[in-house]
């Protein structure tokens, strides 16, 4: 076996842990939003992206309707595009080959299969992945079979998860480029007006656009 694909496997293992105990909220809140058993698990077999599916579950149960939500993971899940653009000289194959081993690109493994110089070790990108995926699979499931009353979700404070989620992802942009700044900040503060008007959904999508209208400001230097 490859040792940078052991060496891949090594490093996913705490990023499987981390993303197993975030899966068990996602699935345990989806099936409280009434998502019922399948469709959680099914989410997380094809999306694999949690702040994706935090997008999904917060926009539907906030009143934001299908398209609202779809919108939302979408604008969030943009970031791979430019992730899978960089990685993409060091993938091997032809065309449909190059697109499933671009699948492997996740954000913890991305940043780790990272050499430096534009480059990455792919088998380190997949020994990443390799245990991230079937951890947030079973942890989503583990979460939908507990399926723990809204009461209970409530006390122990997993309605909180999502928002603080969203919360980390804005804090760890303001530590960024000043074009990062600016995009964060806008979507912050649009989602803080429009959710005293409007429900969560809606809001968490408006400010997914307004981060788009922060890119748009000149460069700045960090």
């Amino acid at each position: 076996m490859d040792r940078s694909f052991v060496t891949g496997v090594r490093v996913g293992l705490g990023l499987a842990l981390a993303s197993f105990v975030l899966a068990v909220t996602f699935g345990a809140l989806a099936r409280s939003a009434g998502w019922g058993v399948v469709a959680p698990i099914v989410c997380s077999l094809v999306v694999f992206s949690g702040s994706a599916q935090f997008a999904l579950v917060t926009v539907m149960s906030g009143g934001g309707g299908v398209a609202a939500a779809i919108a939302a993971a979408g604008l969030i899940n943009g970031r791979f595009v430019p992730m899978g653009i960089a990685v993409s000289g060091d993938l091997r194959g032809g065309r449909l080959r190059r697109a499933l081993e671009g699948q492997a690109v996740v954000d913890g493994s991305w940043v780790a299969a990272h050499r430096g110089g534009g480059r990455f070790d792919r088998h380190l990108l997949f020994g990443a992945t390799a245990v991230q995926w079937p951890a947030w699979v079973a942890g989503t499931a583990l979460g939908v079979v507990l399926a723990p009353p809204e009461g209970l979700v409530h006390d122990l404070g997993l309605d909180v998860v999502f928002p603080a989620f969203f919360l980390v992802l804005l804090l760890d942009e303001l530590r960024s480029s000043g074009r990062a700044r600016a995009a964060a900040g806008l979507g912050a503060t649009v989602a803080g007006g429009l959710v005293l008007l409007l429900p969560a959904g809606v809001a968490l999508l408006g400010s997914s656009a307004a981060a788009l209208l922060g890119l748009a400001t000149p460069r700045e230097d960090r």
